[in-house]
């Protein structure tokens, strides 16, 4: 099986490179924009589809009048379509499925935050350096905190405030196994309790959205009172950000941890098959005789799917998943079901 995986690193460009990277975001989200004019043009007067295939053909002419667009290289445009055919083709399949849709919209520029080399070309990693090459940008200085498994096959670049990423996608990752510990267990997740071990261990969920929902108040409020298009507003917004970055980085770091304990310490890992989409949808409307809607508990569920959204379990269960197969273990999903006490997981686990 081709095992792939992403490491993602941190970037420290100078302020040429910033500038660079900032200019380069701004003509690839015209880019995207502009293709989906295309096809959007192409359907409503012509009734023709026009496909990932026919945009890029269309990069060569574009040269010609906009070269500064192909100035990176044409694999990162590249890159752009292909996000625009994965947005069409989620649409496609939405509406197949008899889901809401969600039509691709057209994308402002204050949105657009990262790009996409799909193959190896206009950019090179030096491991040794510690650099990360881009055509016609320059050798970015890349904090490679781990070396890479695998063949670097693509890389995306990303802002986040201030702080600039880059992800390498590898393929053919080598597995690491882990010795065999003999022990299986069984997890059941919950709000208060994040993780119930068939064992007997408990590990408390620290509500890091509640938490922090002071401080994220403080700042929306903050930003509310900023009039559009202002430079307040826009540092105003930059803490907003800022604070729900704390938070997911802290979900992030605490489903990292647990998932690798648990998978150090079982060979065999038992878990619920959750729909967690299905968990946190919100309650349908009861309309009544008289042309109104009665009281169908939407406050209440709010309020749960808030919870269920800072407990993280759909995160910590593909952690969990994605570890074990590289390390040898068994993650197994969809046996806890008909599972009504911990007792069932000392039995599953024993025998």
């Amino acid at each position: 099986m081709r095992r792939c995986r992403s490491y993602r690193f941190l970037l420290s460009p100078t302020v040429r490179q910033r500038a660079a990277l900032d200019g380069l975001l701004g003509l690839e989200c015209e880019l995207y924009n502009a293709a989906l004019e295309e096809r959007r043009g192409a359907w409503r007067w012509e009734h023709r589809s026009v496909s990932y295939v026919d945009q890029c053909r269309t990069l060569t002419s574009l040269r010609a009048v906009r070269p500064e667009v192909l100035a990176c290289g044409v694999v990162v445009c590249r890159g752009t379509l292909r996000r625009l055919d994965w947005a069409f083709g989620g649409f496609y399949r939405r509406c197949g499925a008899g889901q809401r849709p969600g039509y691709p919209r057209f994308r402002p520029r204050s949105r657009w935050d990262s790009l996409q080399w799909e193959d190896r070309s206009g950019w090179r990693l030096d491991e040794t350096g510690r650099r990360l090459h881009l055509l016609e940008i320059g050798a970015i200085t890349a904090r490679l905190h781990r070396p890479l498994r695998g063949t670097p096959k693509a890389i995306t670049v990303r802002r986040e405030g201030r702080r600039w990423w880059v992800t390498v996608r590898c393929v053919d990752v080598p597995a690491e196994p882990l010795h065999p510990t003999g022990r299986r267990v069984g997890i059941d997740v919950g709000v208060t309790v994040l993780v119930a071990t068939s064992d007997g261990t408990l590990v408390t969920n620290e509500r890091f959205a509640q938490r922090a929902a002071g401080r994220l108040a403080c700042a929306q409020r903050a930003l509310a009172t900023k009039p559009r298009g202002s430079n307040r507003r826009r540092r105003a917004a930059e803490r907003v950000a800022t604070a729900h970055r704390h938070v997911r980085n802290c979900r992030t770091d605490r489903a990292h941890q647990l998932s690798r304990r648990l998978v150090d310490d079982h060979d065999l890992i038992v878990h619920e098959q959750l729909p967690v989409a299905n968990l946190v949808r919100r309650p349908h409307p009861r309309p009544d005789r008289a042309g109104g809607f009665e009281p169908n508990g939407a406050a209440a569920k709010s309020g749960l799917n808030r919870c269920l959204y800072d407990a993280g379990w759909g995160q910590l269960l593909a952690m969990i998943s994605y570890k074990a197969e590289s390390a040898g273990r068994h993650p197994t999903g969809g046996w806890c079901q008909a599972a009504s006490s911990m007792g069932w997981f000392q039995a599953v686990c024993s025998s």
